[in-house]
């Protein structure tokens, strides 16, 4: 079963080059899980100063930056994999060294037929 793994964080909480440390030492984790098949794709995001959120509402599109909902945490990253059931879903997620810090979101994918 496939399985999106979401990091959510206040961003403010990462000391200086403690994100691209935490990011370094989760790849380790990920060339683990790619050794045995499982391991299908993750990356961080950029900054949510970053981000764009966009509705279509009557056929009308609204923008406005940063996130559409205001949190304490923001989205900082993804992981996805493919793992027998939620156990080592949650086995690989606690492995991994932002859940020290960050709550970290295990949702399985949905399967749409035909697409």
């Amino acid at each position: 079963m496939k399985y999106m793994l979401l990091t959510y964080i206040k961003e403010s909480e990462w000391a200086p080059g403690e994100r691209e440390a935490c990011a370094a030492e989760a790849w380790e984790r990920c060339k683990e899980l790619d050794a045995s098949g499982q391991f299908i794709d993750a990356s961080p995001l950029k900054s949510v100063d970053l981000a764009t959120s966009l509705r279509v509402r009557n056929g009308k599109r609204m923008f406005t930056d940063g996130p559409f909902a205001e949190t304490t945490e923001q989205l900082g990253g993804y992981f996805l994999i493919e793992v027998d059931n939620l156990d080592d879903a949650i086995d690989f997620a606690a492995s991994l060294p932002m859940a020290e810090k960050a709550t970290i979101e295990i949702r399985p994918l949905d399967v749409i037929p035909g697409v």
